[in-house]
């Protein structure tokens, strides 16, 4: 009874696991890494969000999650085959968790914001190769 108790405590939240465990269940790679982006997007606009009303404890929850998200899209790259695009898909993910992370114990939201811009723009390069292919 304890696990039904504890996904009955936060429904939102159990939803939005249960959404993007489903999603991610297909397999597909690249939808993949396009749930990883959309997910560390929200994140990070969730995080600038939460700056602004003071709400320190969600900010800290969503920097979290981008910095993971961004460690496992980092973790994903496959250097033999994507040679200098993964080495530079690297070097940003890691310098946009340096931001994140210098970002974090501030009290202003526009580094999230511009993080999440930048990486709004390598998701959708990402998303054009999947329709161009």
């Amino acid at each position: 009874m304890r696990y039904a108790s504890a996904l009955a405590a936060n429904p939102a939240s159990t939803y939005r696991q249960i959404d993007l465990v489903g999603r991610s269940a297909g397999g597909d790679p690249h939808a993949l890494v396009g749930l990883l982006y959309d997910e560390a997007v929200a994140a990070l606009r969730t995080a600038a969000w939460a700056v602004e009303r003071g709400n320190y404890a969600v900010r800290g929850e969503r920097v979290a999650r981008a910095t993971a998200v961004l460690f496992a899209l980092e973790a994903g790259l496959d250097f033999d085959k994507g040679g200098q695009v993964s080495r530079t898909l690297a070097t940003f993910y890691h310098g946009l968790r340096g931001d994140i992370l210098q970002a974090a114990p501030g009290i202003d939201p526009a580094p999230f914001r511009a993080a999440a811009d930048s990486l709004e723009e390598i998701a959708k390069a990402w998303s054009s190769l999947k329709s161009s292919g």
